[in-house]
This record gives C-alpha cells, structure tokens and sequence, in this order.
C-alpha cells in the first residue's frame, strides 16, 4: 500500500456502522439519493455560484470491505483494513464526476485531471430504511477512484495523493502483516468483478446524457452489451468508485411515534467519534 496513506490501527469503529450495515443487508437494493453541487452555468442568474444535483445510487459495501461474490473471478485482496466509507460505482462521464472535482477543495483545473482519482467535492447521501422505519442522512465529501490509483507520475498524481491521504486517515489497519500485500488497483478491479455482466456492460454503452443523433465510437460503445471480461477496455476506462467520507451521520428512527429519535454522530479532529440524542 502506498506510503501517502497514514492508515491507523488505533480508530475505533464508528458507533453507527453496525446498525446502518444491518440496515442496508435489509434493502433490496439499498438505493440512496446522492446530492452534490455544481457550478452554476453562467448567464444562469442564479443567486448562488453553485446549484444542487440529485440522483439514485446503489450502496456498495464499506470501502475495503469488499462483499463476497461466488461469481467474481477478479483477484482478492486480504482482509487488511476496514472502514466508515461507504461506496458506490460511476461512470466517469456521469455529471456526478465532474461535481466532485469541481467542488473539491482543489478545483479540477482540465479534463485530464477529471478522468483521474481525486475529487473530494461535499455531499449528502440519504437512504430511507422502510423496513425499520429509519432514515440515514451521511454528510461529507466524496472521493473518486480511477484506473491511475497506482501509477506514480502523470497530471492526476495530485488527485490520487489527494485520495489516498483523505480516505487513508479512515482506514483502521486489522492486519498488519499482510498491508504490502494490499492494492487500490485490484480493490477497484475486485469491485468492477462484483458487478453482473450487465451493470459492467454498461459502462461502455453510448455516452450518457449525449442526444442520440450526436456521433460516438460505435465500434467500442453498445447500448445494452455484457462485459464477461475483466480487463474490457471501453468499460475498464470509464468505470470509477466512488468513496463518501462522512463527518456527520443522522440517524433518524420514526418506527415508533411515541420513542422517536434522531441520533447525530459527529466526527472530531481526534478520530472519535460523538453521539447526540435529538428529537426527530
């Protein structure tokens, strides 16, 4: 594992992850609404220089949790670290990329720099729980894992430095003797291997949000296709994680009008975590 990432074994887990993990297990699927923010466009006489953006996802497991799957043939790594850092996966021409690094501390100054690991933009994920009555708010920023997570030059080096330092401090070492042996490149490999030939498929369908008469690489990009390999070029290319590094979590628990409560797990400068009772 690479240097810039200062894993600490001594974090302990955060007090909400057990009953938020149980609460996903019980979502079929555990779809959330990820809010971002975005520049605004000029001439648009916004008030604000940025506006809200809201879509679906699916959670994913815990970064460097990876969920088992019979199915996938990617290579694993060992179990070395855990984390408070829920994921999902992107298409990297997806606008929520480019919201993540345009509203990130550094600003993404080209394309390039997009197409890299990096961001670190502010966002609010929600799931609702209908099965128990509960409404998950996570609140912090969002970083961005492409395929040059292990290269060690180039123009998106400051992004995957970026990356590796902002997510690393929430990685809690588990395993000491087999940390050389971890990759972020095959974690994000073992992650493109758990999705089904069809969802990976999709990350070389035509380009989103572009109008249907508008030209694209038709030899590479088919609407509707299965990815069977791995190692696809055209899905590899466009396919991302995406990390959520929360700093505060609300925990709102409606199941009972009478005991109602929301909880708010604050994450300190220290590495603790602390807990307030609030009414819902």
């Amino acid at each position: 594992m690479s240097t810039t990432t200062p894993a600490s074994a001594s974090l302990p887990p955060a007090p909400w992850k057990s009953l938020f993990h149980k609460h996903m297990s019980e979502m079929k699927p555990p779809q959330f609404v990820l809010s971002t923010v975005t520049p605004a466009p000029p001439n648009s006489n916004s008030p604000t220089p940025y506006l809200p953006r809201a879509r679906y996802c699916i959670f994913r497991g815990f970064w460097a949790e990876l969920p088992e799957n019979k199915h996938n043939e990617a290579e694993r790594n060992p179990r070395v670290y855990e984390t408070d850092c829920p994921a999902f996966t992107t298409d990297v021409r997806m606008e929520k990329v480019k919201d993540l690094f345009m509203s990130s501390a550094g600003h993404a100054e080209s394309e390039a720099q997009v197409q890299g690991s990096g961001g670190g933009g502010p966002v609010e994920a929600v799931w609702w729980a209908e099965e128990t009555g509960t409404q998950w708010r996570l609140k912090g920023r969002a970083f961005v894992v492409g395929p040059d997570v292990e290269e060690g030059d180039g123009e998106g080096r400051s992004g995957v430095r970026t990356l590796k330092s902002e997510v690393g401090k929430r990685m809690r070492v588990i395993d000491e003797s087999k940390e050389s042996e971890w990759s972020w490149a095959r974690e994000l490999e073992g992650s493109f291997g758990n999705m089904s030939p069809g969802m990976r498929g999709s990350f070389k369908g035509p380009p989103p949000g572009q109008p249907v008469n508008k030209p694209y690489d038709k030899d590479n990009l088919e609407l509707g296709s299965k990815v069977e390999d791995l190692h696809n070029e055209a899905a590899r290319k466009n396919f991302r994680v995406v990390i959520i590094v929360p700093d505060i979590v609300e925990q709102t628990d409606i199941s009972d009008p009478n005991t109602a409560r929301r909880h708010r797990y604050t994450y300190g400068a220290n590495g603790q975590w602390t807990t307030e009772e609030l009414w819902p």
